[in-house]
């Protein structure tokens, strides 16, 4: 995977700025470091003791495909197994993203992941909003959000159902497999989506925790978004946001069955939403027509696609070695609502700041659809609370925005961005 050169006014820049990360997965953005030591004190054996054998042995630059990305997840989940655990993961997620400016952020995570005898649903639950909690606290003391000059940290949770489960991805789940209500893994995996819904509208709307969303992620082919239509129906009509992971590892079909069958307001990654090659159905006779007007739906219904550059790249092989290959050029130049996300911190060795970066290096992008880029990420966010706040803490964002980059375009007359 080919590095860009770094252009040192565009990262001010983009420090500078007030950013938002959509799509980041709890699991897959941990610390090392925190690795490590949650490793050695809950006895959970590592491939490597030390960051420089984790990063070449596990967390690698490149994958050979989804499935090899998703495999340092058995070690992060097994060292979330307790609520002090959580809550760190949590908050020290959120303190590196506000060390780089991004002042809104939504965790995704799969409660069930880490639920066992002695760690019920409330306490996972819990545990992770008081590590935002305790971010929020902290980190809206600092000078600059007092004094106005930069928006507040806020926060939000999104719960993650999986498309596919095996009874060793957690205790939790072997519960539902050894239950005898269920005889076919179809049925454990419509159950533990149609809990989890309801898990997500109780902590919302009942226990007031910033749960404002509901996910659907794994793999996509083989295991249709059909198996959590009552799950979804649940979150539509708790009046839940609705995030889908789709077109990531299957065709453009899965984005339909997403925003047709799930309701979903925005798509996680959607790499094939303009590839009519990758579209498998039998009774899709004219292909091309099929993706115009599938993107002409996205477009007119303004929703959303989070992209994560890096992480497509580690598991996309097409895009490997040419990052310009990506579908985004193109969902930029057909005006759709797009937003930069990290997706694993960690698994990708990323940040928001630096995929911005390669966004803006590898497709030219100018200021202008910059700043639509991180509008985005505010506007289509989940938000913890009335639409009324929403408003008002966005428009906070985009007044920062503007004045970051008009001292910016005055420091630095001369850069391309600034012409």
């Amino acid at each position: 995977m080919s590095q860009e050169p770094h252009d040192r006014p565009l990262i001010e820049l983009l420090e500078a700025l007030p950013k938002s990360d959509l799509h980041v997965h709890l699991d897959g953005s941990l610390r090392l470091a925190t690795l490590i030591e949650l490793a050695r004190d809950g006895r959970v054996e590592l491939p490597s003791r030390t960051e420089e054998g984790l990063r070449s042995q596990v967390f690698k630059p490149a994958y050979a495909n989804l499935n090899e990305y998703l495999q340092g997840f058995r070690y992060t989940v097994a060292v979330l197994q307790s609520a002090e655990a959580l809550e760190r993961a949590a908050y020290e997620l959120a303190e590196d993203c506000w060390n780089e400016g991004v002042c809104y952020l939504e965790v995704r995570f799969a409660p069930q992941l880490h639920v066992h005898e002695r760690l019920p649903l409330d306490e996972v639950v819990h545990a992770v909003a008081r590590g935002i909690a305790r971010a929020e606290l902290e980190f809206n003391r600092d000078p600059r959000v007092r004094a106005g000059e930069f928006p507040p940290f806020r926060g939000a949770i999104l719960f993650c159902a999986l498309r596919f489960a095996l009874p060793d991805f957690s205790r939790g789940y072997r519960a539902y497999f050894e239950s005898s209500q269920f005889s076919l893994p179809g049925e454990v995996i419509q159950r533990a989506s149609l809990d989890l819904a309801r898990a997500a509208a109780h902590y919302r709307n009942e226990v007031g925790l910033p749960v404002t969303g509901l996910d659907l992620a794994g793999q996509e082919k083989g295991y249709p978004a059909e198996q959590h239509l009552e799950g979804f129906r649940v979150a539509h009509q708790a009046f839940l946001g609705k995030t889908v992971h789709a077109g990531e590892d299957f065709g453009p079909e899965s984005i339909f069955q997403a925003i047709g069958d799930l309701h979903a307001d925005r798509i996680g990654h959607g790499t094939t939403l303009l590839d009519a090659s990758a579209v498998t159905d039998p009774s899709v006779r004219d292909r091309d027509a099929y993706i115009d007007r599938l993107c002409q739906y996205v477009a007119d219904h303004r929703i959303t696609l989070e992209v994560c550059l890096t992480s497509n790249q580690q598991t996309i092989p097409d895009l490997a070695r040419d990052l310009s290959r990506h579908p985004f050029g193109e969902m930029v130049r057909r005006r759709l609502s797009t937003t930069i996300c990290t997706d694993n911190r960690l698994v990708s060795n990323t940040s928001v700041t630096r995929e911005v970066e390669r966004a803006v290096q590898t497709f030219g992008l100018d200021l202008k659809v910059l700043h639509d880029l991180l509008t985005y990420g505010f506007k289509r966010s989940f938000f913890p609370g009335p639409y009324l706040e929403k408003r008002t803490y966005v428009r906070t964002a985009l007044d920062v925005m503007d004045r970051v980059i008009a001292d910016w375009k005055s420091r630095h007359p001369d850069h391309l961005l600034a012409r």
